[in-house]
Order: C-alpha cells, then sequence, then structure tokens
C-alpha cells in the first residue's frame, strides 16, 4: 500500500488545506532550528562551556543545512513534494529526542546537525510546495501570498523559537526539557499534516539518476553573482551573531542574565526582517540592495556601539535595523541573482547562492568564537563587524556602482 497516495488533481479545497498545513509545518521546524538560542547559557552554566564551543554547536547546525541543501534540497522534484517534506520534518523529530536523551556534548552536536539536514530540506521543498499548492486552492492567481507566506514561515519560525523557549526557559521547572517536548509533540502533528496534503508533483515514469544540486554560474554573470554573494554572506553572518552568541553578549558584556530576554535579540532581528520584506513588496531591486545594506551597516555599528557603551536598549534597536537591512538585502541578492540564468539552470545558481549564505552563517560566527577566548569579547566583535562592513562595501561596489536598476518579479527560492 503507498503511504503517500497520489492527489495531484486534488480539488481545490484540499489544496487550500494542504497550503496552511505546510505552512504549519515550515514554520514549526524553522522555530525549532532556534529553540537552542536561549538555551545555550544554560547548557554553558551546566557544562562550563567555552564561547567557542557554543559557536561550534551552532556551527553545527549550518553544516547539517548545507550538506541537506546540496544532497537532498532538490529530490522533491521528482520524488514529490510529500516524500521528501514529511521525513524531514519527522528529522526534527529526531532531533528534538536527541535533545531529550542525548544531553551532553556529544548530543547536542548530534542533535544540531539534525536539526541543520531537516532545515535544509524543509526550506527547499516547502517553498516550492506552497507555491504549488496555492496555484491548486487558486488557479491563476499571483504567487506573492505564497511567496509572503513563505517568507513568514521561514523568518518568522526563526524569530518565534528563541522567544518561546526563552519565556519557557524562565518560567518552567525543566527549561531544557520542557522546550523540546512541546516542540516534538508539535512536529509530530506537523508531519501528520503533510501526510494528508496533496502531492503536487507527478513523479516521472523512469526516476532520473541520482546527482547532488549542481553549483553553477555563467561566466558572464559571475561579478554581479558574487556581488549578490557577499551580500547574502554577511546578511546571514548577522542572523548568526543573534541565534549563537547574542545571549552570551547580554549576559556578560551588558550584565542582563534572563533567559526571556535572551531569545529577544533574534526575535527582533527576524521579526524586522519579514516585516522589512513585506512592507517592500513593490520595491525596485536597487532601492532593495541599497536601503538593505544601509540599514544592516547602521544595525552593525549600533549593536556594536551598544557593547561599548554598554546599553541593553541600543542593542535591541541595532538588532532591528541590522535584520530590517539584513531581510531586505538577501531579498534583493535572489531576485538579482534569479535573473543571472536562464530558468532551467535558475537552481543551479541560486544553490551557489544558498552556500554563500550558510558560510556566512557560520564562518564568521565560528570566528568571532575563536577570537573571544583570546580578547576581549566586544573587542573581538569589533572585529567581527569591520568584516561585515567590508563585505557589505564589496557587494555595494559591484551591485550598486554601475546604476542598474530593475523591477522586483517574483522568486521562488528554491
Amino acid at each position: 500500500m503507498d503511504f503517500f497516495p497520489h492527489t495531484a488533481q486534488a480539488p481545490p479545497r484540499r489544496h487550500g488545506a494542504g497550503l496552511w498545513a505546510v505552512v504549519f509545518a515550515f514554520l514549526t521546524v524553522l522555530a525549532f532550528s532556534t529553540v537552542p538560542t536561549p538555551l545555550y547559557a544554560m547548557y554553558q552554566a551546566r557544562d562550563g562551556f567555552s564561547t567557542f564551543l557554543i559557536t561550534v554547536i551552532f556551527v553545527a547546525y549550518a553544516v547539517g543545512v548545507i550538506l541537506a541543501l546540496f544532497f537532498a534540497g532538490h529530490v522533491s522534484d521528482w520524488l514529490g513534494r510529500r516524500r521528501a517534506l514529511v521525513p524531514a520534518v519527522l528529522t526534527s523529530v529526531v532531533s528534538a529526542v536527541v535533545f531529550l536523551l542525548w544531553r551532553d556534548l556529544p548530543g547536542l552536536l548530534v542533535g544540531r546537525v539534525l536539526s541543520g539536514l531537516s532545515v535544509g530540506i524543509v526550506t527547499a521543498t516547502a517553498t516550492a510546495y506552497l507555491g504549488e499548492l496555492h496555484l491548486g486552492e487558486r488557479p491563476g492567481a499571483s504567487p506573492k501570498r505564497a511567496q509572503v507566506l513563505a517568507t513568514a514561515a521561514n523568518l518568522g519560525g526563526l524569530g518565534l523559537g528563541p522567544i518561546i523557549a526563552g519565556v519557557l526557559a524562565q518560567t518552567v521547572d525543566s527549561p531544557l526539557t520542557v522546550p523540546f517536548v512541546i516542540f516534538g509533540a508539535l512536529l509530530a502533528v506537523a508531519a501528520i499534516g503533510v501526510v494528508l496534503a496533496p502531492e503536487t508533483v507527478t513523479p516521472p515514469q523512469t526516476r532520473p539518476a541520482y546527482r547532488p544540486q549542481r553549483v553553477a554560474v555563467p561566466a558572464a554573470a559571475r561579478r554581479r553573482f558574487f556581488g549578490a554573494a557577499a551580500g547574502a554572506f554577511v546578511a546571514f553572518a548577522a542572523f548568526g551573531l543573534f541565534t549563537s552568541l547574542a545571549p552570551s553578549f547580554l549576559a556578560g558584556t551588558l550584565g542582563h542574565a534572563s533567559h526571556a530576554l535572551a531569545g529577544v535579540p533574534a526575535f527582533a532581528a527576524f521579526t524586522a526582517a519579514v516585516a522589512a520584506q513585506i512592507a517592500a513588496g513593490a520595491w525596485t531591486v536597487r532601492r532593495l540592495l541599497a536601503t538593505g545594506m544601509a540599514a544592516l551597516s547602521a544595525g552593525i555599528v549600533l549593536v556594536v556601539a551598544a557593547t561599548w557603551a554598554p546599553s541593553l536598549a541600543l542593542f535591541l534597536a541595532g538588532g532591528l535595523i541590522a535584520g530590517a537591512g539584513a531581510g531586505l538585502l538577501f531579498k534583493g541578492g535572489i531576485v538579482t541573482v534569479s535573473g543571472l540564468a536562464a530558468p532551467e539552470r535558475r537552481a543551479e545558481v541560486l544553490a551557489g547562492f544558498f552556500l554563500a549564505a550558510y558560510v556566512g552563517v557560520s564562518v564568521p560566527v565560528l570566528a568571532l568564537g575563536i577570537l573571544s577566548q583570546f580578547i576581549e569579547p566586544k573587542v573581538a566583535l569589533v572585529a567581527f563587524a569591520a568584516v561585515l562592513l567590508a563585505g557589505i562595501a564589496a557587494s555595494a561596489r559591484t551591485l550598486l556602482s554601475g546604476g542598474r536598476t530593475g523591477t522586483l518579479q517574483p522568486v521562488a527560492a528554491t
């Protein structure tokens, strides 16, 4: 018996219900991926972790995402959206179980890698799935609704996880248990919802030979590609700061040890990113990029200044501004890169763009963690900020110097 019956011709009502089931799964998986953010300080206090080890645990997640994007992120095109998405959601369930049962450092690393693997598959698959379910529910409609839902589920989920975990850590008796029990249950429900959603891909009669996702950039487009990739690198490095070491800066440099507060910087940054992307829906590509670069630069400077002041209000304001700028810069980068290749090569170009983004979310944060072992953390943050500002300048020189403009076109980030 086929556990996933073919239902590509399901009625519009079922496509509508399936769309919301996938939104819930997308949101829950991404939220779960950032649940550990406000808990790192508790693991650190319990086991004596250094700041460097916190960054290693965080980078394990990014490694999982990268592996999934290039080895499994594209298989739903021929395997089917449900057949790829359900195992990905269940991988997050397994990650939650690992966090519950294997609580020392190796377990934390395995749990984060599993979470990253899940996110890599879900991000690629759910984005495409939402667009197809939307068209199944509303044939001929604009894809904007699906794009907004994908953005809200992706970045909104990343921001929601830390605030929920932080509040739970502050209010429950078992803060390293309860968040994973709750999210494990929510993820199980999400998997059931996806099982019941209609399939939107008709599997080919002959399954194609498997190959990893290729990364290819047309020679004539490489200059603009590298400019957009530099922007993605910087944007995700900023997000990585807020989802890894921001709680350590709050507790150590700024003197605020509240677990609930520990999740606020990440929540603020990702919420601002979602709001900015939605508000900028009709902007030209050039305006997206220029505004994103300016806001991200200003936000980074404010975050650094806040650690020297020190000022919690300035730190959170910097997070909001940097998050909004990173969201706009990333969106502008996706639109730029998507226009550099023919449609049949677009996934290959986007694969390279996402690789740059997830290198950005890991390598600079890891370097910041290492540097913090040898010099004062707020001094290390100055060096981190200098790298990000240099990346923004390099991206601006490539993408803005030519005076090219463009109208924002709908793009499905696969």
